[in-house]
């Protein structure tokens, strides 16, 4: 007991860092998003016909965006939302810079009855990484 007591500071950063890496691996899953890598992206795209949804603000957008991408930024998706009506039985490849802000609007479109709006992990830079072009 005392040595929980002489070190409470260093084990509530423990549990929480703890805490905080599980809901990295598995926050995603729990609010029902489905992450998929670049590969995986592109097949959707180039085999699905996937329509890509980019979140990101205009700014982040014009500085380079995959093709053929729509630009919805995050902050306006719910009342843009009837603007992807057409695209409800479609694959949705939804990205931004980090994975972050998409993983939040493949939540939205979930609860909105798009079953099959997927989450670009790690976004933009992990296309960069992987060599795949942008436009501009």
């Amino acid at each position: 007991m005392q040595f929980m007591t002489d070190n409470a500071l260093m084990i509530f950063v423990l549990i929480s860092s703890g805490l905080m890496l599980l809901w990295s691996f598995f926050g995603n899953r729990l609010r029902g998003v489905k992450d998929i890598e670049c590969a995986d992206a592109l097949q959707l795209i180039n085999h699905k016909n996937a329509l890509v949804l980019d979140v990101r603000e205009e700014k982040e957008f014009n500085a380079g965006h995959i093709l053929n991408a729509k630009l919805i930024p995050l902050g306006k998706l719910a009342e843009r939302i009837g603007e992807l009506e057409r695209n409800r039985a479609q694959a949705i490849v939804v990205m931004c810079r980090s994975g972050q802000r998409s993983a939040t609007a493949c939540a939205l479109l979930g609860k909105q009855g798009f079953g099959q709006a997927y989450n670009l992990a790690g976004g933009v830079q992990a296309w960069q990484k992987a060599g795949l072009p942008l436009e501009k």
